[in-house]
């Protein structure tokens, strides 16, 4: 069986008890960063073999999971926080199991995006995330259009590193939208920056930005207000 196993984003006491019976259970844990796991599995006493399954090391380590669970043994997929398979490459391990047979479950917890877009006060009832955005300019931008006539509230992580010349790009991609910006979610010193994307690079362009960011952005609008069209809906029934 492969467990896929959400694990906090931020603050430990998010883990689940499901979460902590299955990694104590498994008899292999596939790892983002083995380091970081290893500090979450010895806060809580638990001590199992891992093996680093990662982005750049998929084609390498990814075989040698299946090889454990062709021959009967249960394993653990985390990422470093909150939910196996978003932005890393945890769904090939799931498309393989799958194809394999081999049964797949999950283990329900934290994820970033969607106590972001939850705390930014924009609608929830339809949204599209894209995860992180190309490195450089060229490509980001090309990117964020995509999305340039999407009614949908849209959802990005982005590196502190690329933080400023991503509102940047979405500025000049979207206009001056209504945006959220968070950073530190369930931890001491949440934040959640909420504005216009103008306000919102300013604010950043003197602030330096540090950790990780999960950015909601505003879908452009549309002119009709979410349910406009139910009362046509049920007269067509």
């Amino acid at each position: 069986m492969l467990y896929l196993v959400a694990t906090p984003i931020g603050n430990l006491g998010d883990i689940t008890l499901r979460a902590l019976e299955t990694l104590r259970a498994v008899d292999l844990i596939a790892a983002e960063d083995t380091r970081k796991t290893g500090l979450l599995l010895k806060h809580f006493d638990i001590h199992k073999p891992q093996i680093a399954f990662f982005e750049h090391n998929e084609d390498r380590a990814g075989p040698r999971i299946m090889e454990a669970l062709h021959a009967g043994q249960s394993v653990a997929l985390v990422t470093n926080a909150g939910t196996p398979g978003i932005s890393d490459p945890g769904f090939t391990l799931v498309r393989d199991a799958i194809a394999a047979g081999i049964p797949v479950t999950m283990i329900p917890g934290p994820t970033a995006l969607i106590m972001a877009v939850v705390l930014s006060g924009l609608p929830a009832h339809s949204f599209t995330f894209r995860g992180f955005p190309p490195r450089k300019g060229g490509p980001r931008r090309r990117f964020l259009a995509v999305d340039q006539d999407s009614p949908h509230t849209l959802i990005f992580y982005e590196s502190p590193y690329r933080l400023v010349k991503f509102l940047e790009d979405a500025l000049t991609v979207y206009g001056d939208r209504p945006a959220a910006v968070t950073n530190d979610l369930t931890k001491l010193f949440e934040t959640v920056h909420r504005g216009r994307l103008l306000e919102l690079l300013a604010f950043f362009r003197q602030n330096e930005p540090r950790g990780e960011y999960t950015v909601v952005i505003a879908g452009k609008e549309t002119g009709a207000a979410p349910g406009d069209d139910d009362e046509d809906e049920e007269g067509a029934r």
